[in-house]
């Protein structure tokens, strides 16, 4: 098969992409110009940094290093707060439909009151997609719990998303949980039109000659190619349970990894650290690894090799 037979095309909750890779939110998400600058980089779909309803100024550096297997990062939810927000959005969404991409906005908040109040907010800007970041502490909880921690609060953070909006909407759950799948379909019943997996597994770096954690904040996020087996467990089990499209994410950073992300159960394919590792241009390097890959091995379209992994 010729790779200009592949077709790479895909929908996701209604969304039409030209390509499965979604530029992870938390990535060059702080512009419009950055954001279109990723789109004319090849990415199928772009999501935001994620907002809250406040401004916050994040942790003080240092808040991301890079080490053997990948990136560990504690940036604190940086963001201008939903008022500021809203504008950078509709001039971004402005600039990525002209070159025929969508937009996904990414939000968060403290209490699942607050989680309905900032959809009803960013409506206003219209995104294709509204990412629902529930890893975030539950404030109302005696310890903080985040909310993807638990059946319950996933469900009830879903349904006070889905009821002020219209829009489709992915929960994104983080992996540090028992059961991954029955918070996923837990939020399926609650309403969600898409789940996105995983969010970054909690990691510390030690300066052993310092004698203390590399972190300001001392724990952060682990990202890039060592989660990658635990992100394809979760996608995997996650697309056992539900119906409805997953974005697989973490430690994709090669047109391999994509296809593995979609053998395991995945609509689309989010791509984080790898442009940290690899530049912008890495959309356009996976697309091209993954057509390459397609045309080699008989695949005519994503359709007919995802879940392929987990029949």
């Amino acid at each position: 098969m010729n790779k200009s037979e592949v077709d790479l095309t895909c929908e996701l909750a209604g969304v039409r992409m030209r390509n499965p890779l979604v530029l992870a939110s938390g990535v060059l998400g702080t512009s419009a110009a950055l954001l279109e600058r990723v789109g004319q980089c090849g990415a199928g779909g772009v999501s935001a940094k994620s907002c809250g309803p406040e401004a916050r100024a994040g942790h003080p550096n240092p808040i991301a290093v890079a080490w053997a297997g990948g990136v560990v990062n504690a940036v604190g939810l940086t963001n201008p707060g939903l008022e500021a927000e809203i504008p950078a959005l509709i001039e971004t969404r402005k600039r990525l439909h002209a070159q025929g991409i969508p937009l996904i906005a990414s939000i968060f908040a403290p209490t699942v009151e607050e989680f309905g109040r900032m959809t009803e907010g960013i409506n206003a800007a219209e995104p294709d997609l509204i990412e629902v970041n529930i890893s975030c502490p539950n404030v109302g909880d005696e310890f903080g719990t985040p909310f993807s921690g638990s059946v319950e609060s996933a469900a009830a953070v879903t349904q006070a998303v889905r009821a002020n909006t219209a829009i489709p909407i992915a929960i994104k759950l983080s992996p540090n949980v028992p059961n991954i799948a029955r918070i996923a379909l837990a939020a399926q019943d609650a309403g969600a039109n898409a789940i996105t997996a995983i969010n970054t597994v909690p990691g510390m770096l030690i300066d052993p000659y310092a004698g203390r954690p590399v972190l300001s904040n001392q724990v952060g996020g682990v990202s890039g190619w060592s989660i990658k087996p635990i992100a394809l467990r979760c996608v995997a089990e996650i697309c056992k349970t539900v119906t409805i499209p997953v974005i697989g994410l973490g430690g994709v950073s090669r047109g391999l990894d994509a296809a593995e992300m979609i053998m395991a159960g995945a609509t689309a394919v989010g791509v984080g650290s790898a442009v940290w590792q690899r530049g912008v241009d890495v959309f356009a390097v996976i697309t091209e690894e993954l057509r390459e890959f397609m045309a080699g091995e008989g695949y005519p379209d994503l359709e007919s090799m995802r879940g392929m992994a987990i029949r």
